[in-house]
């Protein structure tokens, strides 16, 4: 089992419900797949660098998780099905990204504190 990220952006036109329900069927997805999941984030909206559909701003999301390989493209695959997600990224992490992405969590666990 690999470790990966995936950063993906939502239409910023989704209720908070659509988009709490996109985001949970992105992790029943994984976890059906038998991805075990390690951390997920909402940043919120944000801002956008360039129009993308012509939308200023998004909201992201981030999961953090461990699966077998082939299951990403078929993960990916469900993304570009989705017509409210935007954009994503998915990363295979190494070692050294693992462990930044661990002090990562454990900063933003104290500064919510």
């Amino acid at each position: 089992m690999n470790h990966y990220e995936t950063v993906f952006i939502l239409n910023p036109v989704l209720s908070d419900t659509q988009i709490k329900e996109t985001v949970q069927k992105f992790e029943d997805y994984l976890v059906s797949k038998g991805a075990e999941m390690i951390s997920k984030e909402d940043w919120g909206l944000k801002k956008l660098a360039y129009p993308i559909q012509k939308k200023k701003s998004g909201f992201y999301h981030l999961f953090e998780y461990k699966v077998a390989g082939e299951e990403i493209a078929a993960f990916e695959l469900e993304f570009r099905r989705d017509d409210s997600v935007m954009r994503y990224l998915s990363v295979r992490l190494d070692k050294h990204a693992a462990a930044w992405a661990e002090k990562r969590r454990e900063r933003v666990k104290s500064t919510k504190k």
